[in-house]
């Protein structure tokens, strides 16, 4: 079935992709092979794209020609839509007036192709921040070395506040985003999910409030550590500590380079625990923290070697066991996921859901 007859079957009946592209949200449908694109709150009647197959090729044209030429921002969201509705494919071809192009091509969001052909690449594309980053940074943090407990590591940039990143999960059709933890608003909540039987057996953080917002203190005073609240459509689903392995208690078991992450998790609410919502947020803070500094290669991370669960679901999502080791209070097994990977098997979208996602979207 080609794209015409994919769209034309779900049209009807799939929600829009939301897609925010330099923060301007835009909703994105189909109607037929034609794309439409609309700004929120934007009055004007949705710019028109046409996205096609041809010779096993995605074509994306702009034919919305009475009205000037996109934006940078159209131009993106335009973009997401068509790699999020074809996750099979590495690569389209751009017909459209760019007024960026320069812009775009020193960033890689395009490439030129043959006969000066602007292309965009699904394996550089995924790696531009300011699609799903709430504040991306226009360059790296500069590398300035010092000291902590006796490790020498580069200086980390100051904490984010508020929403760090928005994903449109297409077969949940809600927006995945994690913000950073507030504590005098997210302290009950955390408490009462450090209390739950299912998330005391792994943490053991048990307690009262003052007890929570002690560990919450001191997460906040820690710079190696960032503590984030996962959340789908606003609705609060669970916690993830994300750190920098060269400061942590990992980095005596493996080689970790200077700007090596790793992460922690906790499903607080039961009713988003499993595998739907397991593909929507493993995936989306691998990708997080990847487009958090463009000099991460690698991600690790160490569950009990017992946790047969998480470790199947981080190998389907590209993490390679490496080996298990002994920590003071645990046996864990050592988990790394390379970047190089993650983008050139597009594991933002896991095997076992890249199958289904067309039919779960407009697409």
């Amino acid at each position: 079935m080609g794209i015409h007859e994919q769209t034309q079957e779900l049209s009807a009946r799939a929600a829009p992709l939301m897609s925010r592209p330099d923060g301007t949200p835009y909703a994105a449908t189909y109607d037929g092979d034609t794309l439409l694109l609309q700004a929120a709150d934007a009055e004007e009647s949705p710019s028109r794209w046409r996205l096609t197959r041809q010779s096993g090729q995605l074509k994306l044209e702009w034919t919305d020609t009475h009205s000037g030429m996109p934006d940078t921002a159209e131009l993106l969201a335009a973009l997401e839509a068509s790699f999020t509705s074809c996750p099979d494919q590495h690569r389209l071809n751009l017909l459209a007036p760019v007024g960026q192009a320069d812009e775009l091509l020193r960033s890689g969001v395009l490439l030129r192709g043959e006969n000066d052909q602007l292309v965009a690449c699904t394996e550089l594309f995924w790696q531009q921040p300011r699609i799903w980053l709430a504040s991306p940074q226009p360059y790296a943090f500069p590398s300035f070395y010092v000291f902590s407990q006796g490790r020498r590591h580069p200086l980390r940039p100051p904490k984010p506040a508020g929403i760090v990143y928005q994903r449109h999960i297409p077969w949940l059709d809600r927006t995945l985003s994690f913000q950073a933890v507030n504590i005098e608003y997210d302290l009950e909540r955390f408490s009462r999910w450090m209390n739950d039987p299912i998330v005391a057996q792994t943490w053991r953080e048990k307690g009262n409030l003052l007890k929570h917002r002690t560990y919450l203190e001191g997460i906040a005073a820690d710079p190696h550590v960032i503590g984030l609240i996962g959340c789908l459509d606003d609705e609060a689903f669970g916690y993830f500590e994300v750190y920098w392995a060269k400061e942590d208690r990992i980095a005596p078991f493996y080689d970790a380079d200077d700007f090596d992450r790793g992460w922690h998790v906790l499903i607080g609410e039961p009713h988003f625990r499993g595998k739907p919502f397991v593909t929507a947020w493993l995936p989306s803070i691998s990708h997080y923290l990847f487009l958090d500094d463009c000099r991460t290669r690698r991600i690790v991370i160490e569950p009990r070697s017992d946790n047969y669960k998480m470790i199947r679901n981080l190998t389907k999502c590209g993490y390679a066991n490496l080996k298990e080791f002994d920590f003071p209070h645990k046996r864990a097994m050592l988990g790394m996921l390379l970047r190089e990977r993650f983008f050139a098997e597009r594991l933002w979208v896991p095997r076992d859901a890249a199958a289904t996602s067309l039919s779960a979207t407009p697409f």
